[in-house]
């Protein structure tokens, strides 16, 4: 061999040896797709990738055994809704700080889903305050002794500045986006210690609370926001946040049934109710509201968050009552975060196990903060990281932004979950699109390079992955 050859047969050997190490399609003899049919979007723990879209292939193949994960679009389960995070008060007040232009461009990359915007397609919005807005308000408050049931003083002023102008920006942009309401508490008049923090809902006020929902979404409706969706009560279990509300199951259904309900009803409202949202580890509580018949009939499903409990036991819920949907509805990633370990387990947690088990959705908690993790409440949460760091119109994009857009841009509203072959070493889910395409997301679970063969009917592919990485494969 001259030296001209060594020097060609070792650029060769480089030139192989960095394609292995990233996601790159190996075909072998046996492969029926080539890469014109597959797109394949990276996010490598070490960030040496962050959501790309990969180009070209190799030839190289691995000389480990393939892990092979066989997709079966026979085999079909929940239609998806959409992935996304919560529009905090907080969020909206951020973006809308934005200049024109920067808010502009921030809103086109979070919600349309051309070129490398990821298309969010669910949001979640707090009816009055959540603890990331910068004050606690209601949308009926009044000073002290006085009370207002006929929802006469009901005003949405309080979104005036920031929330709705923000909503309308982006549903002109996409116009399908799925919207859900989720109240942290009643008006402190209806509540048993007249307080924003803990107490419950006065049985007096149930009617009165009815109203206030009704108003809400005939509200948001006069200013073009279409509430899909609302939950009863943000964390009915937990009273100490700022604001908060306690709501036992049994209040909860006694309030459905008996009020929320006909009222929706009398008022041709079709807003999906959604029992619960709280913790996994109490899956008791929507069983107990819809093993209530006359609560169940008013009710669609069932919201979880994954701060206490495994995301196996929402098909507890999904098996006591298969005719009702799962949501998930929140997940926090703690401030400064981990980029590899927030990654790899909500990933795995949420986008996969969540949506195998039964979940219609995923949200991650909170769309945008600040670099000091403002605004919140007094007592609110002070260590929630956004999925978007906003100071001014710089933009830094954390894990919360990747994890969802693995999902979000590809497995659009209408999708169907699909079966495929489940991997604690290469967790995955599947999914056939309404355009007839499939979405296959898996994460290498492992400490060591992987490879993995995926089969779909007739048709197979293979790829390298590395430890903690994470890829979208659609075709």
């Amino acid at each position: 061999m001259n030296k001209k050859e060594k020097t060609g047969m070792i650029f060769i050997n480089s030139l192989l040896f960095i394609l292995t190490i990233s996601c790159s399609k190996g075909p072998t003899d046996q492969d029926s797709v080539n890469s014109s049919t597959v797109e394949y979007w990276l996010t490598n723990a070490d960030k040496s990738a962050l959501f790309q879209k990969q180009a070209g292939t190799s030839n190289v193949n691995s000389s480990g055994t393939p892990l092979s994960i066989e997709v079966d679009e026979t085999q079909k389960m929940q239609t998806i809704d959409g992935f996304g995070c919560a529009l905090t008060g907080g969020s909206a007040t951020l973006i809308n700080k934005m200049s024109g232009t920067n808010k502009d461009a921030l809103l086109k990359e979070l919600f349309l889903i051309d070129g490398n915007n990821i298309g969010i397609s669910y949001l979640r919005i707090s009816i009055g305050a959540s603890d990331l807005s910068d004050h606690v308000f209601s949308y009926d408050d009044l000073p002290a002794g006085q009370t207002d049931t006929s929802m006469a003083k009901f005003n949405l002023d309080a979104e005036q500045t920031d929330l709705i102008p923000v909503l309308k920006q982006i549903i002109a942009i996409n116009p399908d986006i799925k919207i859900l309401g989720s109240p942290w508490s009643a008006p402190t008049w209806m509540k048993t210690n007249n307080s924003s923090i803990g107490g419950s809902l006065k049985p007096q006020y149930y009617a009165a609370y009815a109203k206030y929902f009704v108003k809400y979404i005939q509200g948001m409706k006069s200013n073009g926001i279409k509430v899909d969706a609302i939950t009863i009560q943000n964390e009915p279990l937990y009273g100490g946040n700022n604001p908060s509300m306690l709501m036992s199951a049994v209040e909860q259904a006694e309030f459905i049934k008996n009020y929320l309900g006909p009222a929706f009803k009398s008022n041709n409202i079709d807003t999906k109710i959604i029992v619960y949202d709280h913790n996994a580890d109490r899956t008791d509580y929507p069983i107990t509201v819809m093993n209530d018949a006359d609560a169940k009939k008013y009710v669609n499903g069932s919201a979880f968050h994954l701060y206490g409990g495994s995301i196996d036991d929402l098909s507890k819920v999904h098996n006591a009552h298969p005719d009702k949907d799962i949501y998930f509805t929140e997940q926090w990633i703690g401030a400064p975060g981990n980029f590899s370990g927030d990654l790899s387990w909500h990933v795995k947690t949420l986008l996969v196990g969540g949506t195998r088990n039964w979940c219609k959705n995923i949200l991650e908690w909170n769309l945008a903060s600040d670099p000091n993790l403002q605004p919140h409440t007094q007592g609110g949460c002070t260590e929630c990281l956004g999925a978007v760091t906003l100071n001014g119109n710089i933009i830094t994009r954390n894990p919360a932004y990747y994890i969802i857009a693995h999902a979000s841009k590809f497995v659009r509203p209408g999708s169907v979950r699909i079966a495929s072959t489940a991997s604690s070493i290469l967790p995955n889910v599947a999914f056939k699109t309404p355009d007839g395409r499939k979405v296959l997301i898996v994460l290498n679970d492992s400490s060591s390079f992987q490879t993995l063969k995926i089969s779909a009917g007739d048709k197979s592919f293979s790829y390298y992955l590395k430890a903690g990485s994470v890829c979208t494969f659609v075709w």
